[in-house]
């Protein structure tokens, strides 16, 4: 490979020329000064705390993930239970069996976003490594070993008397395929994809690097579901239906103070999808995005547009929320929300 080939072939050349991978604060500049607007039309900097008024901020930050997911109707969400810290690896491991659960486990921050410290936990042994690196209060689900994953944003109107899906997004995880030949070092680091996750991915197989995969032999990188941690999403809004956004429906009118936000879900089929016969692993509000514009090669224009929809939306819900009694957070709560979960999460 050439000099010029491997200045190319860089992770931030890699992540120039597709805006999917730009930091989080380049593609949200031209939202702030809308976000202003939008607080000056409230006269609140916090208005977007009333578009879920069952959750904390209605779910834009400090939220507790296992509180939120409670929520969720039991027959369609993931099985978890919440580890206050300090805890040790024995209590811990006697909470999974009180529970009945079965390895592999995903532990994940019950505050945090964008993937920090969501892992995948395969043995007893795997407990101590997460608790040497986890400091506050974590969720430990099931893991949910269904074939796809989909994140389904949903959205309703206080005064509206049905709500509509808005966005699907496919989630195609991280793997490498052999041929036979080449290590799986070398598998990784010519996929641009998995060559952006290298410094995890030698630390996670530094016992398999060298392995020659056979040929066709697919082997999956990373099982969770985050864009951040490598997963390529998919625009599949074609797979809205009425019947599709009728069955999100009903079960968003059994999640209290649930107006807008996304669901990530794990699915056996498309039909169970349409039908609502999913396991939702976490519901987010406010302050989750309409995830198909993550599409690789889906216009930068576009994707504006769509978070400036997204907006949009989440300021005609606050605000016909709070014409129906729903206060915003106060200037003074909302900062002491916000500086609590930043010393949480840094």
């Amino acid at each position: 490979m050439s000099f010029f080939q491997r200045i190319l072939g860089s992770n931030f050349f890699i992540k120039l020329r597709s805006w999917e991978h730009w930091p989080f604060g380049v593609i949200q500049a031209p939202l702030f000064i809308y976000w202003l607007w939008l607080s000056l039309k409230a006269r609140s900097l916090f208005f977007f705390s009333a578009s879920n008024p069952g959750i904390l901020m209605g779910g834009m930050f400090g939220e507790s993930k296992f509180e939120v997911l409670e929520k969720v109707p039991g027959e369609c969400k993931a099985k978890a239970i919440l580890i206050k810290l300090p805890a040790p690896a024995e209590t811990i491991l006697l909470r999974i069996r009180e529970n009945g659960f079965q390895f592999p486990l995903i532990f994940k921050p019950d505050l945090g976003e964008r993937g920090w410290l969501v892992k995948r936990i395969n043995r007893e042994g795997d407990v101590e490594d997460y608790l040497n690196q986890i400091k506050l209060d974590f969720l430990i689900q099931e893991f949910v070993d269904l074939p796809l994953e989909f994140g389904v944003f949903y959205i309703r109107y206080p005064k509206a008397s049905s709500g509509k899906v808005i966005s699907v997004a496919g989630k195609e995880m991280l793997s490498v395929e052999g041929d036979g030949e080449k290590t799986l070092k070398e598998l990784i680091l010519e996929k641009e994809r998995a060559k952006l996750q290298w410094e995890t991915l030698q630390v996670t197989f530094r016992d398999r690097l060298e392995d020659v995969l056979a040929k066709s032999q697919k082997l999956e990188l990373v099982s969770i579901g985050n864009h951040c941690l490598g997963t390529k999403f998919l625009n599949c809004n074609h797979l809205i239906t009425e019947k599709f956004s009728n069955s999100f429906d009903r079960i968003s009118k059994h999640v209290d103070g649930f107006y807008f936000g996304r669901y990530d879900l794990r699915v056996a089929s498309l039909e169970d999808l349409e039908n609502g016969n999913f396991k939702v692993v976490e519901l987010n509000g406010c302050g989750a995005e309409p995830a198909h514009i993550y599409e690789p090669g889906f216009p930068l224009w576009k994707a504006i547009k769509v978070l400036f929809q997204h907006w949009k939306d989440m300021y005609r819900i606050s605000a016909e929320n709070h014409a129906l009694g729903v206060p915003y957070i106060t200037f003074q709560e909302g900062r002491t929300i916000y500086n609590k979960f930043k010393s949480m999460t840094s």
